[in-house]
This record gives structure tokens, C-alpha cells and sequence, in this order.
């Protein structure tokens, strides 16, 4: 798998392991859920400052979204 395809699946099984919808994810963390439906899907890479705000968001360290 690709790092983003690896990314994309860890940001996903978090948001649903922690009960959360992509619209609640997203007004945690103030990414829109647009964006961060491609995040979840591999279409898009995500800036650092996005991963900041999602690890946040989650309650993980940035480094948990890219192991």
C-alpha cells in the first residue's frame, strides 16, 4: 500500500474507532468534510498543518495518522 492509501485508512479506522461521523471529525478539527472525505479515500494528501489539526482532533500525537 501507498503511503497516502496507509494514511487514509489509519485517519479512518481512528475517526470510527472514537464513534465519530466525517461531519463531526470535521468540526472538531476544522477541516471541512469535503476535504476530509479525500484525505479518508486517498484522493488528496494533507498538509502538515491539517494533520496537526486532525491528530488534535482524535487525540493522537501526528506521527499515529502516518505509522
Amino acid at each position: 500500500m501507498a503511503p497516502r492509501e496507509l494514511m487514509a485508512a489509519k485517519l479512518k479506522a481512528l475517526r470510527e474507532q472514537r464513534g465519530l461521523t466525517q461531519e463531526q471529525l470535521s468540526e472538531r478539527s476544522g477541516v471541512s468534510r469535503t476535504y476530509l472525505a479525500r484525505l479518508e479515500t486517498g484522493r488528496q494528501d494533507p498538509t502538515l498543518s491539517t494533520l496537526e489539526k486532525l491528530a488534535k482532533a482524535l487525540g493522537v500525537k501526528v506521527g499515529r495518522l502516518l505509522e
